[in-house]
């Protein structure tokens, strides 16, 4: 065989690789379009970078002073972004479905207080603008996560889009729906594994912490990690939150309440403000481990 063949031949491969990689359908997100890791600019945070970012606070919104709690605790303990709901897509049509606009209000005036940029879930294309107004970071949620309106309308926004990946979702699918995001203009997106739903009963979900590894290698994007609605279990948040920094995620989200007991959503995989510093003290020596910081 010539030399000529043998460079036909590689170019046909490189070729091929390259469609292969093309059909894959996520072009934006990929590796291949970017090689270096994006980092998201939230105020004066960093996500991508080596520091490894807390985000924490109620999962709902309920009244002023419980996220004013939530918030200066919080800050204390060394999260640098406030997370609470304020529209809440739930399971039951009984249960609390958060404040709504009120709740975004909430929100600003803990921003407000303590200088911490929100993260909130818009649930509706026609919510964007409106929780926009308030948000720092627009949170998507797992279920919705293929609502592909939403994702379009998210996309046209300036502001970054935290994507959790569906309970019922591959990294493919994930990842696709990420692309969504991107191609209408938004490169901002962070990539949040949350829990996939499988035959265990013992945790409310199945943490996939390979999925941490695999979205970076395969994206150029933040990965961060939800041990809270992973688990469902506040003693499994910190065991949890330490693998997933060594498995290499860039930020964590995790479920705050000043009186978990009494909360309206989730109390039960939300710590207390003590546990909370623990919990940061406790993630402390495992990036440093790994060379990186929380």
């Amino acid at each position: 065989m010539s030399n000529k063949d043998e460079i036909m031949i590689c170019e046909r491969m490189s070729d091929i690789e390259r469609k292969i990689s093309e059909s894959e359908g996520f072009k934006l997100v990929s590796r291949d379009f970017k090689s270096r890791d994006t980092i998201i600019k939230v105020g004066d945070v960093e996500i991508g970078g080596n520091s490894i970012i807390m985000v924490a606070g109620p999962c709902s919104v309920e009244n002023h002073k419980q996220t004013l709690d939530a918030a200066i605790a919080v800050k204390a303990a060394g999260a640098k972004l406030l997370r609470g709901g304020a529209f809440k897509p739930r399971t039951s049509i009984y249960a609390f479905h958060g404040l709504g606009e009120d709740g975004l209000k909430i929100l600003q005036m803990a921003k407000d207080a303590t200088g911490l940029p929100i993260v909130t879930e818009v649930m509706s294309s026609e919510k964007v603008d409106v929780v926009a107004r308030y948000a720092d970071v627009l949170q998507i949620g797992c279920r919705n996560m293929q609502n592909y309106p939403l994702l379009l309308e998210a996309g046209l926004s300036d502001k970054p889009i935290l994507l959790k990946r569906g309970f019922n979702s591959t990294i493919k699918e994930f990842l696709l729906a990420a692309e969504y995001i991107m191609a209408q203009g938004n490169p901002n997106v962070i990539l949040c594994e949350r829990g996939i739903r499988t035959f265990e009963t013992m945790t409310r979900n199945t943490l996939d912490l390979s999925a941490v590894p695999i979205l970076k290698k395969l994206s150029h994007l933040p990965v961060m990690v939800d041990p809270s609605h992973a688990t469902g279990k506040r003693e499994l948040i910190l065991p949890m939150s330490r693998a997933a920094i060594a498995a290499g995620v860039d930020a964590l989200i995790v479920e705050m309440h000043p009186k978990p007991d009494r909360a309206l959503c989730d109390g039960a995989q939300s710590l207390h403000p003590g546990e909370f510093k623990e919990l940061m003290e406790g993630l402390r020596p495992i990036a440093k481990a790994i060379g990186r910081e929380v």
